[in-house]
């Protein structure tokens, strides 16, 4: 099928800024956001042959996704040794995931960028037989280069916030061609499933989230060097913190009126930890800095975790924690992570990038909604207090939650029937 004019302008438009790919790529790799040394996959130059038979390409954006992904391509190469999945991902951090975690017999490169020859490149070199995309991450180069190439192809995890539902609204012609490239589009909920059908992608239909039960992996010598210089002191996690609710964080921490109180702050963008540390420290707070080498001592009463991959390790050390981007208008993080850690969470009102799971944890009494420092200070003293009440807590947020075993097991049926047989 002819793309729409939309479709071809942009495709049109990403081919002509080719010639900037790789200065900006560099310009990256300066800043620490690319990895030097695989420069070349993200101009969609492979740096591994293609292995015979069937191959299934999962793409994830970064490390959440990877996350959700890694149990069915486990279970994918587990009936189908004879096929070879081949994860991409766009970040670093989650090439280093990819790294630590895939199963014997997959394959890890770095996604091409969505201009230049790089998307075509990448199809003619993997010539995937099934290409899935985890959650809704579309890049239209990409999928356009993998359909014209034959993979049949599917969409697992799926999600589409009101706000992204209304960007690719501006687009309908666009977004409906590129929805339409997927056989199969199963969504983590209703809510989803229903936006996706109304931009294009008729038969999407809810199927669970595979976040459920996936937990972030432990970095155990980082956990317990933080436990020991914390003993004995309440602690206490702010996880993934935007701009606008440092300041809440620094309200909490007077709020509790804890004696000792000390307060891990991981924002969501560790490269802003300079700047988080300088508010904690202008609202009058000792706080020391993960990312400088620097342990909290007896008087540190923040320490900023502006570090990467670690966010396993922090969920498992802390009782109790507030999840960001929700006091400010972003639609919040996914709940599933602390979930499946046994941490009690605590959120503020913007939640409707995980309405429903979001609905089943108050629902269960899984997590407590607050609005602003106060409320959380109040919230964590109460909680640090109470064992039996946090503990029963957290046992009613993975009950609610569930463990993705029903999602991932129709995901896996769904993908083994499309992949082809191995040619004899």
């Amino acid at each position: 099928m002819r793309p729409p004019p939309s479709l071809r302008l942009y495709l049109a438009a990403a081919r002509a800024a080719g010639p900037l790919m790789r200065p900006l790529l560099a310009r990256r790799a300066a800043r620490g956001k690319e990895d030097p040394a695989r420069l070349e996959e993200r101009l969609g130059l492979a740096s591994l042959p293609r292995p015979p038979g069937p191959l299934a390409w999962f793409h994830a954006a970064s490390v959440g996704e990877s996350l959700s992904v890694l149990p069915l391509i486990a279970a994918l190469r587990a009936a189908r040794p004879d096929a070879t999945p081949l994860l991409t991902t766009g970040t670093r951090t989650a090439a280093g995931l990819a790294a630590e975690r895939l199963p014997d017999g997959a394959l890890h490169q770095f996604a091409p960028v969505d201009g230049g020859a790089g998307p075509r490149r990448f199809a003619a070199h993997w010539r995937p037989d099934l290409a899935v995309w985890v959650e809704s991450e579309i890049w239209p180069a990409l999928v356009h280069a993998a359909a014209e190439g034959g993979a049949r192809m599917a969409m697992v995890n799926a999600r589409m916030s009101e706000r992204s539902a209304a960007r690719w609204a501006k687009a309908p012609a666009m977004i409906a061609a590129l929805l339409g490239c997927f056989e199969v589009v199963l969504t983590q909920d209703e809510a989803a499933a229903a936006r996706l059908r109304t931009l294009g992608a008729r038969g999407a239909v809810a199927a669970g989230s595979l976040k459920a039960g996936a937990a972030p992996p432990d970095r155990p010598a980082a956990r317990e060097a933080l436990a020991a210089a914390c003993a004995g002191r309440p602690i206490w996690l702010a996880a993934s913190t935007h701009v606008g609710e440092e300041a809440a964080v620094a309200e909490a921490h007077r709020a509790t009126g804890l004696l000792g109180l000390l307060t891990l702050a991981a924002p969501r963008h560790p490269e802003r930890g300079a700047e988080v540390a300088a508010l904690f420290q202008a609202a009058g707070l000792t706080v020391t800095r993960r990312s400088q080498g620097e342990t909290p001592g007896s008087d540190t009463e923040v320490h900023v975790l502006d570090t990467l991959g670690e966010m396993g390790a922090w969920y498992r050390l802390a009782p109790a924690a507030f999840l960001g981007a929700s006091l400010v208008p972003l639609g919040g993080h996914n709940p599933h992570e602390p979930a499946a850690l046994g941490c009690a969470v605590l959120h503020g009102p913007h939640t409707e990038n995980f309405a429903e799971d979001f609905a089943a944890l108050a629902a269960a009494g899984g997590a407590v909604q607050v609005n602003g420092g106060a409320g959380i200070g109040r919230e964590v003293a109460a909680l640090l207090r109470d064992a039996p009440r946090r503990e029963a807590m957290a046992r009613a947020a993975a009950e609610a939650l569930g463990d993705g075993q029903a999602a991932l097991d129709r995901a896996l049926t769904t993908l083994l029937a499309m992949l082809p047989e191995a040619r004899a």
